[in-house]
């Protein structure tokens, strides 16, 4: 019996040695695969994306593509001179504020009112209402002969015709009254329907300053801010592009042509076609300059709205209630303004663009059934660099570094949205941004006996790197 007794023991020290050594190497693989996350986590399903999406949108408002907000560092305020009563200068791409002055006060926009006219024709257009090659009829409420003396006109008269496309270039160029109620009455055959359509637009994005009575901006009841059309002005490039190639970079409209007019009028078509100049006196006078639209009653003073683009970078102004006495005054200041923002943004500020998925890191997650995540930026990493190294914005935005700070390994049920970490965009030792890193993904815990096998894990984790958080650094 004794001999049996020295017999097992050995055998016995033998097994446990062996589960011991057995349990081990699959502790020593699931650290090294928790440190090798990124060969492991799983891509997300489009259901899990648009789960996601929606729980970021929430969580984090900033990720909307609609509300300006301040540059996320302390700069100084620029020293220069704006003659308009209010203005504000934005970066289109990441809807920074590179610039502002008296930018919420209540303005009638006057004819900068067409852009959302011409948002709605889009719209209109996009959702097969209406065809830009459309002939649109021609209601005498937008005769020439039938508006305001000082309003201004592209010059429709009974009988023309004329296209929706032509109707745009006459609000674009020319800010025409007559084209705005023609389009208004063709899509909606009158005008308070088509009013609605254009408060509709604005509410949808939150401005709550903004109301127009009618769609050309001739009434000093319509209202807004430089700060909400400039939000407009934004999405309405952001989202139609081809606006600025088609209609509002064009400097010259001549109608009525041959081709617009009834036959009794065609002989005399030399006298009656007229060439009206763009309106947007800052088209050829700064570089990049591609649009958008000026306005002006008396209530409002001298109004413009323009952008314009360089090596890939797109800003865009909003002056209102400029000084002058007359077009030619008002436009000399509204000149005057805009090239001293235009030349500040384009010589302050460039875009930062990282390369796509370059900043999303997986990690383990050692107790729970799904094992693997990855942390992903909060928002957008696009944002606005000044310039303060290098000799060009340009070359600032390659000075971009990131620091990362993210834990080696984690624990316990995450939600997805949770922050986890935290990148941080850098020139040298100056912080210009930082954002949340965020699980991707719901992770639920493991049973009780995984949830203590992962907090092994977890520790030899900790153990292994001496500290639990990290910092990487990379161009």
């Amino acid at each position: 019996m004794t001999k049996i007794k020295k017999i097992q023991l050995p055998l016995i020290f033998f097994i446990i040695l062996s589960a011991l050594c057995i349990f081990c190497s699959f502790c020593i693989s699931d650290v090294r695969k928790m440190i090798r996350a990124e060969n492991y986590v799983q891509e997300l399903t489009e259901e899990q994306k648009v789960q996601l999406k929606q729980e970021l949108d929430e969580k984090f408002p900033v990720r909307t593509e609609i509300n300006l907000s301040e540059l996320p560092y302390n700069l100084a305020k620029p020293d220069f001179i704006i003659h308009a009563g209010s203005a504000i200068l934005i970066d289109t791409v990441t809807g920074s504020i590179l610039y502002e002055k008296n930018a919420d006060e209540p303005i009638p926009p006057a004819s900068l009112t067409k852009i959302v006219e011409m948002y709605v024709l889009f719209q209109a257009v996009e959702n097969h209402e209406v065809s830009l090659d459309d002939v649109v009829p021609l209601p005498p409420q937008c005769w020439s002969e039938n508006l305001p003396s000082d309003a201004s006109r592209m010059y429709l008269g009974k009988n023309q015709r004329v296209t929706l496309k032509e109707l745009m270039l006459g609000l674009a160029i020319a800010s025409g009254n007559d084209a705005s109620i023609a389009a208004a009455y063709y899509v909606c055959g009158n005008m308070e329907d088509f009013v609605k359509r254009m408060n509709d637009a604005v509410a949808s994005l939150g401005l709550k300053h903004t109301h127009f009575v009618e769609s050309s901006g001739y009434s000093e009841r319509n209202v807004t801010t430089a700060r909400e059309f400039a939000t407009f002005a934004r999405m309405y490039i952001n989202k139609y592009p081809q606006s600025l190639e088609q209609f509002h970079s064009k400097n010259q409209l001549v109608y009525p042509q041959e081709k617009n007019l009834p036959p009794e009028k065609k002989p005399q078509v030399q006298s009656l076609a007229i060439k009206q100049s763009n309106t947007n006196k800052l088209l050829g006078k700064i570089a990049g300059c591609d649009g958008l639209k000026t306005g002006y009653i008396d209530e409002s003073g001298y109004n413009i709205a323009v952008t314009a683009k360089r090596n890939g970078n797109r800003f865009l102004s909003v002056t209102m209630r400029g000084p002058g006495h007359s077009t030619a005054e008002g436009n000399s200041y509204r000149v005057a303004d805009n090239l001293t923002l235009f030349n500040y943004a384009f010589s302050s500020f460039a875009d930062y663009h990282p390369k796509q998925g370059i900043h999303d890191f997986a990690i383990g997650v050692a107790d729970s059934k799904q094992k693997f995540i990855k942390l992903i930026p909060a928002f957008s990493e696009v944002f606005t660099v000044p310039f303060i190294t290098g000799s060009s914005p340009e070359e600032s935005v390659s000075a971009i570094h990131t620091e990362v700070t993210m834990p080696h390994c984690l624990l316990g049920n995450i939600k997805k949205g949770t922050e986890c970490g935290k990148i941080s965009y850098k020139i040298g030792s100056t912080t210009l941004l930082t954002i949340p890193l965020v699980a991707d993904r719901d992770v639920e815990s493991a049973n009780i006996i995984g949830r203590l096998y992962g907090k092994l894990i977890y520790s030899l984790i900790e153990l292994d790197f001496s500290i639990r958080s990290r910092t990487e650094t990379n161009s």
